[in-house]
């Protein structure tokens, strides 16, 4: 017997979830007959799956970059006493959308974005004063190799396998000018999509759009890098995904390129990207794994060293302490109320 057939229509329906849902009138049937289900009983699996605590949300993926938006990840020294404190107030920020502690000595971790009119290092500054960080360190994407996280529900991938990444720089759009019709798109489909026959059918009334419509302004923001997609995203450790880890490589400039392409191509990398570095960080390539225990993750991190990076200085930090995980929100009037009262600013 295959792998294949040992695969059940579940296990398929949830990888497929998290692929893409396509703008159609009954896209969960679409899904269901790609797996061999009925649309009820896709429906069924997914609504029991999110009363479970795995599936998160079901909604559209945007580039922060092409809508706009300043966006980094920030790591930070803190003392040990005060790590909770610093962190609590870092999460108020409403453009803070993750924050970790993780087992290295910049000890929290956490991604925040801007829009375009705001001074991301302002914020970043105001969040450092504010939480009491010993050192705070900007670690903006340089280059996007891949983002796209996709958890194989099956256990049966090899930690090795491949795939050409779906996300990359070459999709980003940066100068893109965002129109009033793409800004009532996000704040409608950043929305969670109901596990309905219709589920397009509120942001259809809401937009005043047909189903082909909504399908064709969907495929123009695509076209210009806005929107990566529409797809389902679970909650990693209720998926029993219950590790992570965050593998860094000090791989020389004159190899980043082809090092980074080739380790976004591991399936198990969830996120990869060339970021700065610094006197006390020496670290150019991330990459992201998941796994169902420390020895899966930690191994995904060894066959990315074996194949691609055999000598190459790197070092593996993992989540120790999960602060804030939420999908950022754009043209949230939170934001700009933070900005006001920390800032002076409107942004």
């Amino acid at each position: 017997m295959t792998v294949l057939d040992q695969t059940t229509p579940r296990e398929l329906l949830l990888n497929r979830v998290q692929k893409d849902i396509p703008i159609v009138a009954r896209p969960y049937q679409v899904l269901a007959q790609d797996v061999g289900l009925t649309e009820a009983e896709a429906l069924d699996i997914l609504r029991e799956t999110k009363a479970a605590g795995v599936l998160r949300q079901v909604s559209a993926i945007f580039d922060t970059r092409t809508l706009g938006y300043k966006s980094s990840l920030v790591a930070a020294v803190y003392d040990e006493d005060h790590l909770d404190a610093g962190a609590e107030i870092v999460n108020e920020h409403p453009g803070v959308s993750h924050n970790y502690k993780r087992n290295h000595d910049f000890n929290l971790w956490y991604t925040i974005a801007v829009p375009s009119e705001s001074d991301l290092e302002a914020h970043v500054q105001k969040l450092h004063e504010l939480s009491g960080a010993r050192l705070t360190r900007l670690m903006p994407t340089l280059h996007l190799f891949k983002i796209g996280v996709e958890f194989d529900m099956t256990g049966k991938e090899a930690w090795n396998a491949k795939s050409a990444p779906q996300y990359t720089n070459e999709n980003r759009n940066i100068g893109y000018q965002v129109t009033d019709t793409d800004r009532q798109f996000v704040l409608e489909f950043q929305k969670d999509l109901p596990l309905t026959e219709e589920p397009y059918a509120e942001a259809c009334a809401a937009l005043g759009m047909t189903i082909d419509e909504l399908a064709a302004h969907a495929d123009q923001m695509k076209a210009a890098g806005a929107l990566r997609r529409v797809s389902a995203v679970f909650k990693h450790q209720k998926a029993g995904f219950t590790f992570n880890a965050m593998g860094v490589w000090a791989v020389p400039e004159a190899d980043v390129a082809e090092t980074g392409r080739k380790m976004a191509e591991f399936k198990a990398v969830s996120h990869c990207y060339l970021r700065p570095t610094y006197p006390e960080w020496p670290y150019t390539i991330f990459t992201m794994v998941h796994g169902r225990s420390k020895e899966e993750a930690f191994g995904k991190i060894q066959a990315i060293a074996d194949e691609v990076a055999p000598g190459v200085d790197h070092a593996i930090l993992y989540s120790t302490k999960e602060y804030k995980k939420v999908r950022l929100e754009f043209y949230k009037p939170e934001f700009y109320a933070w900005a006001r009262e920390q800032l002076g600013t409107e942004a």
